[in-house]
């Protein structure tokens, strides 16, 4: 099966098949015919299953090759990260048509948006808050709308969405074509589905007797002592075939810091969360997504759908709240046909909340192993090499390393306005010491310095406003002074 004997055309099918997209996915096989014809559809799959094309591509067909200028598709995501792949995967299946896709989040400033709106961009992607911001400016109309497409329903409605959902159906007009894809079908989105879709077509893709779990991502499930999860992470990080990796932590506090921790370890990690700036975290994801970095430490939130295929790993550093979380950080990896590996640990102080999650996904691991960096089991689960230590060695570290990353001199600042020795100020304790003559590129050993003349003295701290420590070129002409006087 390939996308042509699906119906669509044939500049689309070239248009993929340059980025060796040829063969259609379960959700796509039974999506993609459905659609074509207008029907509303809700399409069920699991996360990393191809729901993008699955809508995508009808819809960029629907439109047509040069299609009037003004929004006639709208693409409802939950977070921008997900805005931007979205678009990125409709502007690649386009890529041989006049269609212009936008991509409208917030975090960034409004010009570029509305200059893409404004220019005539059939095709807009974007998240709730700054859709219906830009709406209520007048800035971006809704008025022609003819395909409406809810994508990741369920994580909308986690993260609270859903009545800016509402709002943006009724910003759209009745006649539209309604589409709605989802992991799993809480009874809100099913309520939501009769209230704004016409006799939908329910598409599930997933197998019963699989499990709620993706049968291709094996799941390994440790209770880990938290002084010894980096050594842990570092050790799995040089697995056998190990590739792009994500780590979820809770906050973004810890994300911040497992990341710094990698990088000192001689990893190419990079972090991911809300404390950072769009353009930063687009630097993170970019920079991810090329491979120049190939460890992410995110956040849930900063994290779901990312749809990066070639993700071998998912370690979840500290444990999701629930199973719906759960299976939304594992999906990050196995996804697009590709097998993957899952790593949660467990703390001490979380095994009930592990109890509820493994109930739910029906796991039947309700003690997890008791783990530490030097166990056996670790290097046989995860293929790892005996003797491996959690720290690159210098002949191994990632292209760009600069020297200096992973062992700081001491006194020297790190995040925080902190030094190594843990006093503020960058300062090692012991006063002016080697530290202070950092501009000093021919630096003396401390008591080996050149005399100075009192007019040399004199001069210098005129010009340094007299602050350059004129006190002591003072004192040594008191005590010529006072010597005279002996004499």
């Amino acid at each position: 099966m390939n996308f042509a004997e699906l119906g669509i055309d044939e500049d689309i099918v070239e248009a993929l098949a340059s980025r060796g997209i040829t063969s259609p996915f379960p959700i796509q096989e039974e999506a993609i015919p459905v659609a074509l014809t207008g029907q509303d559809v809700i399409g069920q799959a699991k996360t990393g299953t191809g729901k993008t094309l699955g809508f995508g591509l009808p819809l960029l067909q629907s439109l047509g090759k040069n299609p009037e200028k003004g929004a006639k598709a709208l693409v409802v995501v939950p977070t921008r990260e997900l805005a931007i792949q979205v678009a990125d995967d409709l502007k690649l299946a386009s890529a041989n048509r006049a269609t212009m896709v936008a991509a409208i989040y917030g975090g960034k400033a409004y010009e570029e948006q509305v200059a893409e709106i404004n220019a005539g961009a059939q095709v807009i992607v974007g998240t709730p808050g700054r859709l219906i911001d830009l709406s209520k400016q007048k800035l971006l109309d809704l008025g022609n709308i003819r395909f409406m497409v809810l994508d990741e329903a369920d994580e909308m409605l986690d993260l609270g969405f859903l009545p800016d959902v509402e709002r943006l159906f009724a910003y759209t007009p009745d006649g539209r074509q309604t589409m709605l894809f989802s992991a799993t079908m809480p009874g809100t989105i099913v309520t939501m589905a009769r209230k704004y879709q016409n006799r939908p077509v329910h598409i599930r893709t997933n197998d019963p007797d699989e499990g709620q779990t993706k049968a291709d991502i094996k799941q390994f499930i440790y209770r880990a002592h938290a002084l010894d999860k980096d050594e842990v992470v570092g050790r799995i990080l040089q697995a056998e075939g190990r590739g792009k990796t994500v780590i979820f932590t809770k906050t973004k506090r810890q994300a911040s810091k497992v990341s710094e921790e990698l990088v000192d370890r001689g990893f190419n990690a990079t972090a991911l969360h809300g404390d950072m700036t769009q353009e930063a975290r687009e630097r993170s994801m970019a920079a991810f997504r090329s491979g120049k970095k190939d460890i992410l430490v995110a956040t849930e939130v900063a994290a779901r759908g990312i749809d990066v295929d070639d993700v071998t790993h998912v370690i979840n550093y500290t444990i999701p709240e629930d199973e719906k979380a759960y299976l939304h950080r594992v999906g990050r990896t196995g996804r697009a046909g590709r097998t993957g590996i899952a790593v949660t640990f467990v703390d001490w102080e979380d095994l009930t909340r592990w109890g509820h999650i493994n109930t739910a996904l029906e796991f039947g691991q309700p003690e997890p192993t008791e783990t530490y960096s030097s166990s056996a089991h670790l290097f046989a689960d995860l293929e790892i090499a005996a003797g491996t230590k959690g720290r690159i060695a210098k002949s191994k570290r990632p292209e760009g390393w600069k020297p200096g990353d992973d062992e700081k001199p001491r006194g020297s600042r790190s995040a925080g306005g902190r030094s190594n020795s843990g006093r503020p100020g960058g300062q090692s304790g012991r006063g002016h010491s080697e530290g202070s003559n950092r501009g000093d590129k021919n630096r003396r050993p401390q008591g080996d310095k050149p005399h100075k003349t009192e007019g040399e003295a004199a001069a210098k701290s005129e010009s340094h406003g007299g602050h350059e420590h004129p006190r002591p070129e003072r004192n040594r002409v008191r005590r010529r002074v006072n010597k005279s006087q002996q004499s």
